[in-house]
């Protein structure tokens, strides 16, 4: 099968496409052929040298966000039968997605929903697991309050955009000018053009912020929250010393694999309350164009591989 692997780190030149064996499923393995396939940040950032970090061993194998079928599994598998349209969040360290076929568990994978295709299928799991996982399970965002949503354009801010509407909060999002009518059209109450208006001239009370940014714009997020409410970062620590001053949580955190939560995520998706939106499909081939794109930050929504 094919699969991209990097031996070294450095830019997208290191992305190699190879030829390998197709992996075989153990006991509790499901083998998965591979439809399509998201690209996240964290995957060129890996590229990079961020694997280093992680613990990664080289070679890596990248990857991990996926949709596809069930072609085989192992004998203690119990919910999962070949055949099935699956969609998931596989484990990089043991293998990666950007291939024909991985290996995956069952707590990382759920039934796709049935309303949409399968790239659209690939574009979800990532940025709707780390948006649901910083905006309701960090933050606790109820049912009438108020988000802040930077970088709302991307993959992980537009997912977060839409759930948050659907658990029925007011949101505001931050953005560029061409990306305006975009985040509008995800649902977003109040648009701001951070690059005219400072968005805590705008936005006030509010009970979460979803930092996709850092720097400056974490920075001055503190100051529109309102006492008691949680500043969740996905790119940098946030400054216990401000969120004590301002009398707010502030955490940052990471996201993985969790189909159990996948399946409720789904549940909403073929409620017709959120959908993927493609910036464009890359054939796996073209992986280091994706790359490029990606690393660019000019990406509307998500990048999609088909092997």
């Amino acid at each position: 099968m094919k699969t991209v692997v990097i031996s070294e780190y450095g830019n997208e030149d290191v992305l190699k496409l190879e030829e390998v064996e197709k992996p075989s499923p153990r006991e509790d393995d499901i083998l998965i052929k591979i439809f399509n396939i998201g690209v996240n940040p964290v995957e060129w950032k890996v590229r990079n040298g961020m694997g280093e970090v992680f613990g990664m061993k080289l070679p890596i194998f990248l990857g991990s966000e996926i949709s596809g079928m069930v072609e085989e599994v192992g004998a203690d598998v119990k919910n999962f039968k070949v055949g099935e349209e699956i969609f998931g969040n596989v484990n990089m360290m043991r293998g990666g997605g950007y291939a024909e076929y991985v290996l995956a568990k069952e707590s990382e994978i759920a039934d796709k929903p049935k309303n949409i295709d399968f790239v659209q299928a690939a574009a979800i799991p990532v940025g709707a697991l780390t948006s649901w996982k910083a905006i309701f399970t960090t933050g606790n965002l109820q049912s009438g309050q108020k988000v802040l949503i930077h970088g709302a354009a991307g993959g992980v801010g537009s997912m977060g955009v839409q759930l948050a509407k659907a658990k029925g909060a007011y949101v505001y999002a931050t953005g560029s000018a061409e990306n305006e009518e975009f985040i509008k059209d995800l649902g977003a109450d109040e648009f701001i053009n951070y690059k005219k208006t400072k968005f805590e001239e705008v936005a006030k009370d509010v009970d979460v912020v979803l930092d996709t940014v850092g720097g400056d714009t974490q920075t001055r997020s503190f100051q529109v929250l309102k006492k008691g409410g949680f500043l969740v970062s996905l790119v940098a620590p946030p400054s216990p010393e401000l969120a004590e001053q301002f009398g707010v949580k502030a955490e940052m955190i990471q996201s993985g694999p969790n189909g159990e939560l996948l399946e409720e995520i789904a549940k909403i998706v073929e409620a017709g309350k959120v959908k993927a939106h493609i910036e464009k499909v890359f054939p796996l081939s073209e992986i280091k164009e994706a790359h490029k794109l990606s690393e660019s930050g000019r990406a509307r929504g998500k990048i999609v591989l088909q092997p």
